[in-house]
């Protein structure tokens, strides 16, 4: 029945029998079940369900067909089957006991999931409940999203669950116990001391839990690690790969039009959504998969199924981004894709909106790049450019994959896309050639600075808008910090270097040591640079440069960036600010 809801839209079903006019999320048509003059039936994709606000009718596609076309509960299935190219399942006796099965888990976990919130608001575990409050969420987001604690106590929820009438096995089987190996007839609690994250289906029915580890001074582990988070094992009602944590919470929120954003962990989704990240999702301990895909695409509303997939801005999170990009080609379909947004380093969205507020987090995802300009960056990756062959190679690997998009509409369109791209870059005697071979050139316009890539999380800080000035100063700043930590780019950036007016007098007599210094050995490590800086006077000068917050918006001045990338952004930097202006 689900699966039969979930591939035929019921606005199919009812617009192929009465006139239906879009209206938001939502669709709008005169009642066929009572005469009137204004629309007043509604028909909603995202919930599955028709309301008529004037008759009250209401339902989803069966019970429209069997009330609309006078069917039988087993006619209106049976035709809804065959639209959707599936044969009716006859009922077996194993079907029915699987189904009863069924239903007493989703009844257990319901328990177990309201037990456990009762234990986190239990007066004797306060300093559970404290923890939270001082990670940042507050009471109604833990109530909101049924926060919960298992204790310690293997026995607690094993007597609540047997008076409840659930039975041992039941327990087993629902992974909130484990058989003993050391006594045969034993089992013992798979969560203890941990915090309890529920994680609820499409319909909202628990199906399975994540457990937080506590740290050692809350009544964590002492002397020995621990697993961060463990998980509920698959069962007949939980299969990880198809669920996504927070889903069923937020596809309001999605329904309404609010940019889906997709995080690695529980904690990420509830910060976000306590922020007003409202259509935030996460997947369950595993990488975003293909089946997790095509759900976002179905809940959300038409002309706008690209979720955001947000990663850490390090070398882990590029590589996720590479693997989510490999899942997505095949399946990409007419306005069907996914968009990718990188943090700072060091940071999760939990960290970067508690220490530099909503509007970092806001800038984060503004600077999400599209599908094809990440498949474009990845292909580009350790890639020299100076032969003709390098660059037909570059042309054949971009082509390559797009060849493994299916459908062949969009496919068609990746590769008249690549080669106009290529053409412009490399075929061409226009200025386009100065782009940046790192993004590709979408019709001739200059890729801005701020665009957020893998290589280069920028602007992320959430202070007020600099002025001209200070932009400027911060543009010597960086430039300073790249020269640093990548001397050899002193051979041909040396002499733009020294053009630049610095009215900052630390940075002034920085920069004018660091010329003296690198025109004698510009073969010198950037630890030797440093040292040599901080030996002639500049210490002042180098805190101040290398200051914590450079890397929030200028993650590729660290050490040890691919240096083509760290080329790049020199350029783009001192075209940006310093061509045509010679004054900070």
């Amino acid at each position: 029945m689900d699966e039969l809801r979930a591939r035929i839209p019921l606005s199919d079903i009812v617009g192929k029998r009465m006139k239906l006019t879009r209206a938001g999320r939502e669709y709008k048509g005169c009642c066929p079940f009572h005469k009137e003059k204004s629309p007043s039936f509604t028909v909603n994709d995202v919930k599955g369900f028709y309301h008529c606000f004037g008759c009250g009718e209401h339902g989803d596609s069966i019970g429209f067909l069997m009330k609309h076309d006078n069917l039988s509960f087993m006619d209106a299935v049976t035709q809804l089957a065959s639209l959707a190219g599936m044969q009716v399942p006859k009922a077996t006796p194993e079907d029915e006991k699987k189904y009863k099965e069924q239903a007493s888990l989703y009844g257990l976990m319901d328990f177990a999931a309201r037990w456990y919130e009762q234990q986190l608001h239990d007066g004797k575990n306060k300093k559970i409940l404290r923890y939270l409050l001082e990670r940042g969420l507050s009471l109604d987001t833990i109530r909101g999203f049924k926060l919960g604690f298992s204790p310690q106590d293997e026995k607690g929820l094993q007597e609540a669950l047997l008076k409840a009438g659930f039975k041992i096995s039941a327990m087993v089987e629902a992974g909130l116990f484990k058989n003993s190996t050391r006594n045969q007839n034993d089992i013992y609690q798979f969560f203890r001391s941990r915090v309890m994250f529920p994680v609820q289906d499409f319909q909202g029915r628990v199906v399975a839990f994540g457990g937080r580890v506590l740290p050692e001074h809350y009544g964590g582990p002492a002397g020995k690690e621990a697993p961060k988070y463990i998980n509920s094992p698959e069962t007949n009602i939980f299969h990880k790969g198809r669920l996504l944590y927070g889903l069923s919470r937020a596809r309001k929120a999605i329904g309404d039009g609010e940019v889906v954003v997709v995080v690695e962990g529980y904690m990420d989704v509830i910060s976000l959504a306590q922020a007003g990240f409202k259509a935030a999702v996460a997947p369950l301990g595993t990488a975003l998969t293909e089946t997790q895909m095509l759900e976002l695409w179905k809940v959300m509303p038409e002309g706008k199924r690209a979720p955001l997939l947000c990663f850490d801005g390090d070398a882990a999170g590029q590589r996720a981004a590479g693997r989510a990009l490999e899942r997505a080609l095949p399946i990409l379909k007419p306005d069907h894709s996914i968009k990718f947004a990188f943090l700072p380093k060091e940071h999760d969205p939990d960290s970067l909106i508690k220490e530099a507020g909503v509007p970092a987090m806001e800038r984060v995802l503004k600077n999400a790049v599209g599908l094809f300009e990440m498949l474009w960056m990845e292909e580009f990756k350790g890639r020299q450019m100076s032969q003709p062959e390098a660059k037909a190679g570059f042309r054949s690997a971009l082509e390559k994959r797009a060849r493994q998009i299916a459908d062949m509409n969009v496919q068609q369109f990746f590769i008249h896309e690549i080669n106009q791209n290529i053409n412009d870059i490399f075929l061409t005697k226009s200025s386009a050639k100065k782009q940046s071979l790192a993004k590709p050139l979408f019709k001739g316009k200059k890729p801005q600075m701020d665009v957020h890539t893998p290589y280069r999380p920028l602007a992320v800080r959430a202070g007020q808008v600099r002025s001209d000035r200070s932009q400027q100063m911060e543009r010597v700043r960086i430039l300073l910090a790249l020269m640093i930590h990548y001397p050899e780019l002193y051979e041909e950036f040396g002499e733009s270097l020294g053009m630049i007016k610095i009215t900052n007098t630390e940075y002034d007599q920085l920069r004018q040591t660091l010329i003296n210094l690198l025109g004698e050995q510009n073969s010198l490590d950037y630890q030797a640079v440093k040292q040599h800086l901080s030996d002639s006077g500049h210490g002042k000068a180098l805190e101040m440069i290398f200051d914590r917050s450079l890397y929030l918006h200028a993650g590729f001045a660290r050490p040890g960036q691919q240096f083509d990338v760290v080329r790049e952004a020199w350029r783009e930097i001192w075209e940006r600010g310093f061509m045509n202006v010679r004054a900070s």
